[in-house]
């Protein structure tokens, strides 16, 4: 019992996540329509108008007699000739060659001229020896290759009796010119013409009446297909069968597309969760990523099967490329691209004319993905309007040219579909604002309204905390730019900068940033009790946040951007003012948590950063690069970055930028030359 409970807790994600696919499938295939409709009319030389036709059961068509006695004449050309082998040949051809070369005592006195000779007659024999007759009967009946026992070999290799004496004499210079070798020659390969006249009887056998056969689940015809000559007689034959056949089937065929369906739609799902959990694990890690693409992808296939139950067919009038804008504002395009092929698979099942809507959807889908990396104003929208209808138009032109067989049938009634959609994609915009409340995602629209120094927020910032709001401007323009150089996102990481510090506006004067010089309101407050003010910062902030209405991925800024580091200078203080006494650490550490993704990291190292490049004393090169470097390594040696997905070459590369921009700001200026005194009496003069 332990066991399970552990092995539940261990793997309860993916089990929420199995449930929850489940329960997608479920709900999809409830929706899918399981009845297909009567097929009516139809002409010979005509498109099909209607969905796609599927055989319910095997049947043959007849098929034509001309169409038969052509294939008769394609058999009989196609029928090789058959030999027979007989091996023994070579073997009687090399025996008298060596008894006739024995009596000469020329070659008796020389055994290699003996080898040779034979040597060269087995290779001949190896390859085929057929008579001179057969040769002209290969020859003048074209065959390049032949059947025989032993397998099929091709007519080029073989050699007649007289090319096999011819070859002989050349390769061993004329000696044998009184030798006989016509008489020792024989062929290996004679032609059968009874196993030839079976062969040509077993092919012809194979011949099949039907102009066609068509077996139980196999398409007849798909929509816009002509219906030419066969495709005509299969389809009234298979109509004429059909009328025969008809019985109280439909509760089996029903049975059987429900079985279908729930199989493909299993089948879709679980592809498009391997993907993600493979290829995006941080989408399958995050609750509600996961649920917003599954919910994506399931959205459209019930409103297409609504649609078939109210026998509306303007499909294409339903704005799918909603589908992979949405998933590429709040998840990214790699999942937009797959959840959205996996819609369209899933809606084309239901479809008659499945290879055109497959075809256009997938096609305005990812040209609306490709034209949207980021949603940065409203007139983008506008612009995805008229890549999705041009895609939509130029596309169904093309697949009009491909499939018409004399001139385009153009159906203008398409274009208006295509309009409608492209429209209905604009309704994106108030479904962007619903689905951030709803999943607490943030799209590139809203920060950058968040990042106006209008905002309220902000506003408050700058007036009641001057130096904090400085040094959030540095910190998120330091943030963006290393955001942008690691493949972070640059647009968020510079809002969550602004924000990370409005906390300090609740006691602005106990950071130093806002202090003028004076006495620090410090003074008189022991270690503990300012560290308790400066880490109240934190929590004051997310209270802020939170009542600001602000976005979750920003509040998740305010609450990483110190991680569960300490108030240094005053642990330290502390510690060296209490040696050898057991400190409570938790008092001076922040509570945390640690950044857990890119950006929330890279603001952690730009706010460490841009507050430690004030401490520099002069400001050089080296200086700067000791600062940085020191920073930078003090994060990685606590484990501050431990859960952050930087990678050891990113974290170099945020180095160089941090230096190369902190150098640009503390650049030394040129010190101009102040006029002497006489200079100045000289010119009042």
């Amino acid at each position: 019992m332990g066991k399970t409970k552990q092995l539940i807790k261990k793997y309860s994600r993916q089990l929420s996540q199995v449930t929850l696919l489940c329960f997608f499938i479920l709900v999809i295939t409830c929706f899918m329509p399981r009845e297909k409709k009567t097929i009516i009319d139809f002409k010979e030389g005509a498109p099909w108008k209607h969905e796609q036709l599927i055989a319910d059961f095997s049947f043959d068509v007849p098929k034509p007699d001309n169409a038969i006695a052509a294939e008769k004449d394609s058999i009989l050309a196609r029928v090789l000739p058959h030999f027979t082998y007989t091996p023994a040949a070579a073997d009687t051809a090399c025996a008298r060659l060596t008894a006739t070369l024995g009596d000469n005592a020329l070659f008796s006195s020389y055994k290699e001229l003996l080898d040779s000779y034979t040597g060269n007659l087995k290779s001949i024999y190896k390859k085929g020896v057929i008579s001179d007759k057969d040769a002209r009967f290969i020859r003048s009946n074209g065959y390049s290759a032949m059947k025989c026992d032993n397998g099929t070999k091709r007519c080029s290799d073989l050699a007649s009796c007289s090319e096999a004496i011819r070859t002989i004499a050349a390769l061993n210079g004329g000696l044998a010119g009184n030798i006989a070798l016509h008489e020792i020659i024989t062929p290996n390969y004679s032609f059968d013409s009874l196993g030839t006249a079976i062969m040509t009887e077993q092919e012809l056998a194979k011949i099949v009446p039907a102009l066609t056969s068509v077996q139980q689940g196999q398409k007849i015809i798909g929509e816009g297909d002509v219906v030419d000559y066969t495709k005509y007689h299969t389809i009234s034959t298979y109509l004429d069968e059909a009328k025969k056949l008809e019985s109280a089937k439909s509760r089996i065929n029903r049975g059987k597309i429900l079985l279908g369906q729930i199989l493909f739609v299993i089948i879709a799902m679980l592809l498009a969760y391997a993907y993600l959990e493979l290829y995006q694990p941080e989408v399958v890690h995050n609750a509600y990523k996961f649920i917003f693409c599954i919910l994506s992808a399931s959205v459209f296939p019930v409103i297409v099967g609504i649609m078939l139950a109210f026998e509306n067919s303007n499909i294409f009038m339903l704005p799918f490329a909603i589908v992979p804008m949405m998933l590429c504002l709040f998840v990214n395009n790699q999942s937009a691209i797959v959840i959205h092929t996996i819609t369209i698979l899933m809606c084309s099942t239901m479809l008659s004319g499945q290879y055109e809507f497959v075809l256009l959807q997938i096609a305005a889908g990812y040209s609306v993905i490709l034209s949207l990396k980021e949603l940065s104003s409203r007139s983008q929208m506008f612009r995805c309007v008229l890549i999705a209808f041009a895609t939509y138009s130029l596309v169904y032109l093309c697949y009009t040219a491909i499939t018409s067989t004399s001139k385009m049938n153009i159906n203008y009634d398409m274009y208006i579909q295509f309009a409608i959609s492209s429209l209905l994609t604009l309704i994106a915009y108030p479904i962007m604002i619903v689905i951030e409340k709803i999943f607490h995602f943030v799209s590139n629209v809203t920060l950058i309204e968040l990042s106006n120094l209008n905002a309220q927020l902000l506003q408050k910032l700058s007036q009641e905390a001057p130096g904090t709001f400085q040094h959030s401007i540095q910190v998120s323009n330091l943030a963006a730019e290393a955001a942008r150089a690691v493949g972070a996102n640059s647009l968020l990481v510079r809002t969550g900068a602004l924000y990370h510090d409005i906390g300090k506006t609740e006691n602005p004067i106990y950071f130093t940033e806002n202090q003028s010089g004076g006495i620090s309101p410090h003074t008189g407050l022991s270690y503990i009790e300012s560290a308790q003010i400066i880490k109240k910062h934190v929590t004051d902030g997310l209270e802020i946040a939170k009542h600001a209405g602000l976005p979750k991925n920003i509040q998740e800024f305010i609450t990483t951007h110190h991680g569960a580091s300490k108030t240094g200078w005053f642990y330290i203080s502390y510690k060296n003012e209490h040696p050898g006494e057991e400190i409570d650490e938790e008092l001076f550490t922040y509570p945390g948590p640690k950044p857990t993704t890119k950006e929330q990291a890279i603001l952690m190292l730009a706010d460490s950063t841009e507050a430690a490049s004030h401490s520099i004393g002069t400001y050089t090169e080296e200086n700067i690069n000791k600062t940085v470097d020191n920073v930078i390594d003090g994060k990685l040696n606590s484990k501050e970055l431990s859960l952050s997905p930087l990678t050891f070459q990113d974290i170099e590369t945020i180095k160089n930028i941090f230096k190369r921009r902190l150098m640009a700001i503390y650049h030394t200026r040129i010190s101009y030359p102040k006029e002497n005194k006489e200079t100045t009496e000289k010119n009042e003069e």
